[in-house]
């Protein structure tokens, strides 16, 4: 236990420093920048047609583009200190953006439980049907996600169900064929035991078979957890609306590459929260001997 433990503080420890290393470099790579006055060097008649041209000469203009470490945290504060803002459409805090796109995750995620769990279960438990469904799991779980949002959009017409739809269908096949998996790998002698012993088939199922194959039911539905965030932040930027894509997709549109950056930090982390968070259940209904 004590060496787990100090393997962990020293993982900790050098994650730490590779994290201010790499804000180190930033820093180096984003200070050499030189900053010059965008008016430098121009009379009051230049800086006023200048000015109807739509240009900003009122600013220090930056030879590189790339924001500064300080520009960053401005713009983290500015969102973390007012997440739930609604200034119309378009201008939403980050905090309704995210759980836009977690809702949709949820629901769709829902669905697909509800669908390859129990589905998965009769497969495994059947060879006839673990057979005959094959072709047709292996054709249609390598198709992207994406490639079904324009059928989903014709048929539903609705970008906010679509986006649902899309995660949904991308949640199922690795559920599907982890819980099929899992299901079918059950040790021979304990369904033998439930056999001798007369235990009724929805009983097995339940105190036999499920604790047996949730470790590998749960692996399916992380896997499935971080396939669905990573579709639906590509699903908003195309439907568009609200949700963390379609923010990332309007900040790069607006030209703003702090609240860019941001988001995409913003995506990691809650991307590595839903996995800690499986990681934890599946270590819960794991038996070690």
């Amino acid at each position: 236990m004590n060496s787990v433990r100090s393997l962990n503080i020293r993982a900790g420890l050098l994650s730490a420093l590779i994290f201010l290393l790499v804000l180190a470099i930033w820093y180096v790579a984003t200070a050499s920048s030189a900053v010059v006055n965008s008016t430098a060097g121009m009379t009051p008649e230049q800086i006023e047609y200048a000015k109807m041209m739509g240009k900003d000469v009122g600013t220090p203009a930056k030879s590189s583009g790339f924001p500064t470490l300080a520009q960053m945290g401005s713009t983290v504060w500015g969102h973390v200190s007012d997440p739930f803002y609604d200034k119309g459409p378009n201008d939403k805090g980050i905090a309704i953006q995210l759980a836009h796109s977690l809702t949709r995750v949820a629901l769709g995620f829902g669905l697909a439980c509800l669908v390859a769990i129990p589905m998965g279960f009769v497969i495994g438990m059947s060879p006839l049907l673990r057979r005959a469904l094959d072709p047709f799991i292996q054709v249609l779980k390598p198709i992207s996600p994406l490639a079904w949002m324009p059928l989903a959009l014709y048929t539903i017409k609705d970008s906010s169900i679509s986006g649902i739809f899309v995660i949904f269908i991308c949640s199922v096949w690795p559920m599907l064929v982890n819980t099929a998996f899992g299901v079918a790998s059950v040790k021979r002698d304990w369904l033998n035991v439930a056999a001798t012993l007369e235990v009724s088939p929805l009983r097995k199922a339940f105190l036999v078979i499920l604790p047996a194959a949730a470790p590998t039911i749960l692996t399916g539905m992380r896997i499935s957890m971080g396939i669905a965030w990573l579709v639906i932040v590509a699903a908003e930027m195309l439907v568009g609306g609200t949700g963390i894509g379609y923010f990332v997709w309007n900040e790069w549109n607006n030209l703003s590459l702090t609240n860019v950056i941001f988001a995409i930090l913003l995506i990691g982390v809650v991307g590595m929260c839903l996995d800690l968070m499986f990681a934890q259940l599946q270590k819960g209904v794991t038996y070690v001997e």
